[in-house]
C-alpha cells in the first residue's frame, strides 16, 4: 500500500459520511428510519441491495467456492435459472409482502398469525441473525490484515493494541455512524454509492487481471487437476464433497423457499415506492450475480494460474507463505484471495480495490446492523409492551440502542470465534435456524388461506430444532462422537480423530497443509491402510498403521498417528451424530430443516381446526384496496399476463424484463442440452470445456460493462427522485410497525 492507496481508502468514508449527513433531516420518523418512507425506485434498490448482500464476507465465500470448483460452479448454478425466471415474473413473495405494507417481516407474522407468534419469530430471527452476523467483522478484519500486510499489533497512544481488534472496531464504528445518522435512508443512499463505485472498480481490476495473467496460463492451470476434482468439466466432480450438483439443487429450493425469509436486509423489503417497483427491482437484481460478480470467479482462476506458471513463481511463493501461516484450513481458505490481490495488484489499482472492499464491508454491515437492531426493538421489545406506543423520539433512540447492542455482540463474538468450516456452510446453517421454518410460514401466510397459527408454531420449532442442532453438532470437536476404532492424529497440541470405518474420509489437521485419508476399515490383524494427500487430492505418502502403533507422517511439524479404540453406551446415537458432523454439509442440513418444516406446516394446517384467513384484507385487495396503489398486478387476462407481464408493466418495463430474463433462459437451455447429451454418452473433453468457458468469461465481462453503465444512469435518476419524494412526504405517525385493531 502506497500513500496514494491509503488516500483512496480514506476518501471513501469521508464521501460516505458527507452523503449520510444529507439524509439526516429525512429520518426523523419511524417509517423513515425503518423503510426510507417507502420512496425508493428500482435501480436505487437494485444496486444498494446488491451491495448490501455482497460484503467482504460474501466475496470470501465465493472466492473459497470458485477456488475449489472453478467454472463447474457456474454450470450447476444455471440450475437456478428457471427458478429466477419464475420468481421474477411472478413477483414471488416480494409482491404480496409489499402489498401488506408491513415494515418488518415479524409485523406481517402478527398480522397473519398472532402477536405471540410475532414475538417468538422476531426473537428467533434476531438470535439466528445475530450469530450469523457475528463472524462478519472477524472475516473482514482478517481479510484487510492480509490485503494490507499489517502487523499483528500496533502502537496507539503509547499502548500496544491488536490490529485485528482495531480494524473490527474502526469498521463497526463507521457503519454505526451511517445508521445512526439516517437509518434506512442513509443505508440506502450510501450503499448505492458504494455499489456503483465497486462495480466500476471490479470491472477495472478484472481487465487488469486478464492483461496480467494470459489465458494460456489460466487454461493450463485449470486443466491440471486430478480426476473427480475438475475446474472446467461439470460432470467430473465425483470427489467434490462441498460444491457439487446437490449443493446447487438445494440452492434452487432455498431460492424459492427462503425468499424474504432471511431478514438481514429487511429494510430493503419495505423501501420500494409500491409493490410493482419492488417486483421490478427484484427482476433487475438478477444481473448482480450473473455478470457483476465475475471478480469472484476471475481472481481464483488467476491464483491457480500463478501457482502453476513458473513465470509467476515469486507471486505464487508470496501467496503460499500467507496460506501456510494460517492456523486452520478454514482460515487458509479465507486469506488466499487477499494474499493474491496484495501480490498481484499495482499501486493505485490496489487502492481502488481496497476502497471497493471497504465499501463492501460498510454496505453489508450498516444494513445488517440496521436490520437486526430494528428487529430486536420492533419485533421483540415493543410487542412485549402490549402495544403501547412510544413517542417518535423515544422510538428512534430505542432503535439506535438495539443497533448498538448488535454491534457490541458482533465485536465480542468475532474476537472469540474459531473458524471450523467454510464461510458459506456456516452462513447457510446459522441462517437456516430461522428461515428453515420461516419459509413455510411466510409462503403459507401469503398464498394459502388455510395456513393456521398452530401450524406456524410447529413449523418454526421444527426448523429451529433441526438447524440449531446442526449448528451445535458442527461446532463440537471432531472426537466428540467417536466410537469404536479410530485414527488419532497429533500435531503439537492439536488432536484430530477419524473413525476407520469411514473410508475415504479427510482429516485436516491444524497448522499443516494436507489431509489424512482413511482408505479402509481395520484389517484382521488390526492394522489400517492410510494415505496422506495434499489439498488437491494428490497422494503424498501411504503406509499401514497397526492397532496401538504410532507413525510419524511428516518431519518439522511432527504428526503422530495411531489407532485407538473408543466405545460408548450410546454407540448408535453417537454414530448418527458423527454422520451429521462429518458426513453432511451445512447446505444438506438446511435441506432437511426445510423439508421437515414444510411437512409440519401442511399437516397441522390440514389436520387441525379449520381456519381460513381473509387474504384480500391482508393484501389490501378488492374492497380493502388503498388509494394510490394499483391492485391489478396479479390479475391475468392474457397469456403474457399469466407469464408475469402484468397490467402494471409499462412498455419499457416489459422490454427491460424480457432483456433481463433472456440471460438465464439462454443458459438454462444450454444446461438442459448439456445434461441430455451427457446422459446419452455424448461428452466433451476438458480442453473443449476450457475453450467454451473462455468465451463465457469474455462475454460476461462485456455485458458487465454495459449493465454497470445502465444501472449507474438509472441509479442517479432514482437518487434524485428519492430526495424529491422525501421532501414531499407526509408520513403517518401511526406508521411505526405496530399492528392496531
Amino acid at each position: 500500500m502506497t500513500t496514494i492507496d491509503w488516500i483512496l481508502v480514506a476518501a471513501l468514508p469521508i464521501v460516505l459520511a458527507i452523503t449520510a449527513l444529507t439524509t439526516r433531516r429525512h429520518a426523523k420518523t419511524v417509517s423513515g428510519f425503518l423503510a426510507a418512507e417507502r420512496c425508493a425506485g428500482r435501480y436505487l434498490i437494485t444496486v444498494a441491495y446488491g451491495m448490501a448482500q455482497v460484503g467482504v464476507i460474501s466475496l470470501v465465500w465465493f472466492w473459497q467456492q470458485y477456488y475449489d470448483v472453478g467454472f463447474t460452479s457456474i454450470w450447476w448454478g444455471f440450475l437456478e435459472g428457471p427458478a429466477l425466471i419464475i420468481m421474477a415474473l411472478s413477483g414471488w413473495v416480494i409482491y404480496r409482502y409489499r402489498r401488506t405494507r408491513a415494515l418488518t417481516m415479524a409485523q406481517f407474522l402478527e398480522m397473519r398469525y398472532s402477536r405471540r407468534f410475532r414475538i417468538f419469530a422476531g426473537f428467533v430471527a434476531f438470535a439466528a441473525g445475530l450469530v450469523n452476523y457475528g463472524i462478519f467483522p472477524a472475516v473482514a478484519a482478517r481479510f484487510f490484515i492480509v490485503l494490507w500486510d499489517l502487523p499483528p499489533d500496533v502502537m496507539v497512544g503509547g499502548f500496544s493494541m491488536g490490529t485485528f481488534e482495531l480494524i473490527m472496531l474502526a469498521l463497526l464504528v463507521l457503519a454505526l455512524f451511517f445508521v445512526f445518522l439516517g437509518g434506512q435512508i442513509a443505508v440506502l443512499v450510501t450503499d448505492w454509492l458504494q455499489g456503483t463505485i465497486s462495480n466500476w472498480v471490479f470491472l477495472i481490476v478484472m481487465v487488469f487481471l486478464l492483461w496480467l495473467v494470459p489465458w494460456s496460463s489460466i487454461e493450463t492451470a485449470i486443466l491440471d487437476r486430478p480426476a473427480g476434482r475438475s475446474l472446467v468439466n461439470p460432470f467430473d466432480l465425483g470427489d467434490e464433497g462441498r460444491f457439487d450438483a446437490w449443493y446447487w439443487l438445494i440452492s434452487v429450493l432455498v431460492l424459492f423457499y427462503g425468499m424474504l425469509s432471511w431478514q438481514g436486509t429487511s429494510g430493503y423489503h419495505a423501501s420500494a415506492i409500491n409493490a410493482h417497483e419492488a417486483k421490478m427491482a427484484n427482476i433487475l437484481a438478477g444481473w448482480r450475480f450473473r455478470v457483476l460478480m465475475l471478480i469472484t470467479l476471475l481472481l481464483p482462476l488467476c491464483i491457480h494460474a500463478v501457482q502453476h506458471d513458473p513465470a509467476f513463481a515469486d507471486t505464487a511463493a508470496a501467496i503460499q507463505t500467507v496460506v501456510d501461516e494460517a492456523p486452520t484450513a478454514a482460515v487458509a481458505a479465507e486469506v488466499r484471495a487477499p494474499a493474491a490481490a496484495r501480490a498481484m495488484l499495482p499501486p493505485i489499482l490496489m487502492g481502488l480495490f481496497s476502497m471497493a472492499l471497504v465499501g463492501a464491508f460498510l454496505s453489508t454491515n450498516d444494513t445488517y446492523l440496521h436490520s437486526w437492531g430494528t428487529i430486536l426493538v420492533q419485533d421483540v421489545v415493543l410487542p412485549l409492551r402490549g402495544g403501547k406506543p412510544l413517542s417518535a423520539r423515544a422510538h428512534l433512540w430505542a432503535l439506535r440502542g438495539g443497533i448498538l447492542l448488535v454491534a457490541v455482540f458482533a465485536f465480542i463474538f468475532s474476537m472469540y470465534y474459531e473458524p471450523t468450516q467454510y464461510v458459506s456452510m456456516f452462513l447457510a446453517l446459522t441462517g437456516a435456524v430461522f428461515f428453515g421454518g420461516a419459509g413455510s410460514v411466510i409462503i403459507g401466510g401469503l398464498y394459502w388461506k388455510r395456513g393456521s397459527t398452530p401450524a406456524a408454531w410447529v413449523a418454526m420449532i421444527v426448523g429451529i430444532t433441526l438447524s440449531g442442532g446442526g449448528v451445535v453438532i458442527k461446532q463440537l470437536d471432531q472426537g466428540a462422537f467417536v466410537t469404536g476404532p479410530v485414527i488419532e492424529v497429533h500435531v503439537g497440541d492439536a488432536v484430530t480423530h477419524a473413525p476407520v470405518d469411514e473410508g475415504g474420509m479427510r482429516v485436516h489437521v491444524e497448522g499443516v497443509t494436507g489431509s489424512l485419508v482413511v482408505d479402509s476399515t481395520l484389517a484382521d490383524d488390526g492394522s489400517a491402510a492410510m494415505q496422506l494427500v495434499d489439498d488437491a487430492g494428490a497422494p503424498l505418502q501411504s503406509f499401514s498403521l497397526a492397532a496401538g502403533s504410532e507413525h510419524v507422517l511428516a518431519e518439522g511439524d511432527v504428526w503422530l498417528a495411531h489407532v485407538v479404540h473408543e466405545t460408548g453406551m450410546f454407540d448408535a446415537l453417537n454414530r448418527f451424530f458423527r454422520w451429521v458432523q462429518v458426513g453432511l454439509t451445512g447446505q444438506v442440513l438446511t435441506f432437511f430443516a426445510i423439508v421437515g418444516a414444510v411437512l409440519c406446516y401442511v399437516l397441522v394446517s390440514l389436520l387441525g381446526p379449520r381456519h381460513e384467513h381473509d387474504l384480500d384484507a391482508l393484501l389490501h385487495r378488492g374492497e380493502h384496496a388503498l388509494e394510490g396503489e394499483d391492485a391489478t398486478g396479479e390479475q391475468a387476462a392474457t397469456w403474457l399476463m399469466r407469464l408475469g407481464f402484468d397490467a402494471e408493466m409499462t412498455r419499457w418495463d416489459r422490454i427491460v424484463t424480457a432483456v433481463t430474463l433472456a440471460w438465464p433462459l439462454v443458459f438454462t437451455l444450454a444446461l438442459v442440452v448439456g445434461i441430455v447429451a451427457w446422459s446419452m454418452g455424448i461428452t466433451l473433453d476438458d480442453a473443449t470445456w476450457a475453450k467454451l468457458w473462455k468465451g463465457y468469461l469474455y462475454l460476461v465481462l462485456v455485458v458487465g460493462g454495459i449493465v454497470t453503465l445502465w444501472f449507474t444512469i438509472g441509479g442517479v435518476r432514482d437518487l434524485m427522485r428519492l430526495y424529491k419524494r422525501l421532501r414531499m412526504a407526509q408520513p403517518d405517525a401511526a406508521d411505526d410497525g405496530s399492528v392496531r385493531p
